[in-house]
């Protein structure tokens, strides 16, 4: 018989007016990965984060193995045995490696006063050598590494104190797949030693193969749990979702010319240490892949296009011969950038949702050729393009920080469809996103494309690239390594085989 870890109780959470969570009653078993699946704002994150302390609890209780806990932050979590990896970054710049691995910690290592920070790197450094993450040094500072590697110091201090429940909320969506074989590994190993994993992901392939129990939730409310051995991802999205998923998911088109018009040409754009004489053309009315590894240089490609890049060389030049040096040429002139660090680079969370999608667009907002801003026409301009995306929310002025990660990305782009942008660039677009939302930004992508718009696509994910593109161009080791044109012979194979 399955012993219980956890028992979630008659658990309520409202932010303001919306209704996160209503009454949700569920158990969670020792020695289990138990997935928590729900399309974005079902309430899975929500719960999570009071289960952490990062939110406090409206009404109802955690019984954690038999004794009542009510977390106040993540470090008394972490002390009734309880951590989480978040979607987004969990690290602090600033710090060190080791002071992010021990934060909250730190009194292991302070003797009289005196934090013994040689002993505090000693003991990082020897755990990441126990995770096989030796590259990364304590002693470095956190930003010296990259959004995965991040990531991956998240994992060692999110479990290196063996916790009785690991949360592991959408972390995949931030990975390579070499990244993501590692957090399977160690989900692993936290079941085999008898203590729980609630895993968090949009990805229902992966969520059937690597959990063992599954719990659904739709709008705030429980709907069923589930062996995962007993269930389709048909079925799973049925039960997501209130009924079936119709229509298009990728685009089904072969054939179509695309059109020779170039609007935006790179030449022999270099970034040090990122990106090497990259040179393409894209055309007016074309979806244009990039893929590779993690650490190829694709998403450093995006920020380049946007003049967003650090000491770039080389020109991005659109077809007027106007050269995109610096971000305010790029959005003056009609070009859109959605980064894959969503939080932190692609909104401004402590800022409302009318706030961020009029950003891009104040310059056209205001009374008449005067450079104040119409605070009407804003509201009109915000409130227009929030509800064209189905934003779920209150209000526009409710704050992006209150919202899931696939209404946050629906935020950024209702901002660039509100500046009618011609050339949108968007890296990893569906990262953490449910499949109705993705479904929904695939068919915007094509409605775009038909439009004329011209679109860059960056994903890690082959599945969407072969789905969407025209063409596909891959990058390894900061080149390009190759190109594909659309066709229904495409597979996954054929894009691996010049990537590694």
């Amino acid at each position: 018989m399955d012993e219980v870890r956890l028992q979630v109780s008659h658990m309520i959470k409202n932010f303001g007016i919306t209704k996160a969570l209503k009454d949700v009653s569920f158990n969670i078993n020792k020695g289990e990965v138990h997935a928590l699946i729900g399309e974005n704002g079902s309430g899975k994150s929500t719960l999570t984060n009071m289960l952490c302390g990062i939110y406090p609890i409206d009404s109802g209780t955690f019984t954690l193995d038999g004794v009542e806990i009510h977390p106040k932050n993540q470090v008394d979590a972490n002390n009734h045995g309880v951590s989480i990896i978040v979607q987004e970054l969990g690290t602090l710049s600033g710090l060190t490696v080791a002071e992010n691995i021990f934060l909250g910690h730190e009194e292991r290592f302070i003797t009289a006063g005196f934090r013994n920070t040689n002993a505090m790197n000693a003991e990082a450094n020897r755990l990441l050598k126990e995770y096989g993450f030796d590259r990364i040094k304590a002693s470095s500072l956190v930003d010296d590494y990259n959004f995965e590697d991040r990531k991956l110091i998240e994992i060692v201090k999110a479990t290196y104190f063996k916790p009785k429940i690991v949360v592991i909320d959408e972390t995949t969506t931030a990975l390579s797949q070499e990244g993501r074989e590692e957090l399977y590994k160690h989900m692993d190993r936290i079941r085999a030693e008898g203590n729980t994993v609630i895993f968090i992901s949009h990805d229902l392939p992966e969520v059937l193969a690597k959990s063992d129990t599954i719990t659904v939730l739709r709008d705030g409310e429980y709907i069923t749990t589930v062996k995962s051995a007993d269930i389709t991802e048909d079925d799973l999205k049925k039960l997501m979702v209130g009924r079936e998923v119709t229509g298009n998911y990728y685009r089904a088109d072969y054939g179509e010319e695309v059109s020779q018009e170039v609007v935006l040409k790179v030449k022999n754009v270099t970034v040090p240490g990122k990106i090497e004489d990259v040179s393409f053309e894209l055309h007016k009315g074309e979806i244009l892949g990039f893929g590779g590894l993690s650490e190829s240089g694709m998403h450093e490609v995006g920020k380049a296009i946007f003049g967003a890049s650090y000491g770039r060389q080389g020109q991005v030049e659109l077809a007027d011969g106007t050269q995109i040096n610096d971000i305010q040429t790029a959005i003056r002139h009609s070009i859109a950038y959605t980064s894959k660090d969503r939080d932190n680079e692609s909104v401004v969370i402590n800022q409302s949702i009318g706030d961020n999608i009029a950003l891009p667009s104040l310059s056209h907002l205001t009374y008449g050729k005067s450079m104040f801003l119409d605070w009407s026409k804003v509201r009109t301009f915000a409130d227009k393009f929030a509800k064209e995306m189905s934003v779920k929310m209150v209000n526009t002025e409710q704050f992006v920080s209150e919202l899931s990660g696939g209404n946050k990305q629906k935020v950024v782009l209702a901002r660039w469809i509100g500046r009618g942008s011609d050339i949108v660039v968007l890296d990893s677009p569906t990262r953490g996103i449910d499949i109705k939302v993705k479904q929904d930004i695939y068919q915007l992508m094509d409605r775009m494309r038909k439009e004329g718009k011209s679109i860059i696509m960056i994903s890690e994910e082959l599945m969407e690239l072969i789905g969407m593109c025209d063409r596909i161009i891959i990058l390894k080791d900061g080149k390009l390594n190759g190109e594909i044109s659309r066709s229904q012979e495409v597979n996954e194979n054929s894009l691996i085989s010049m990537m590694v």
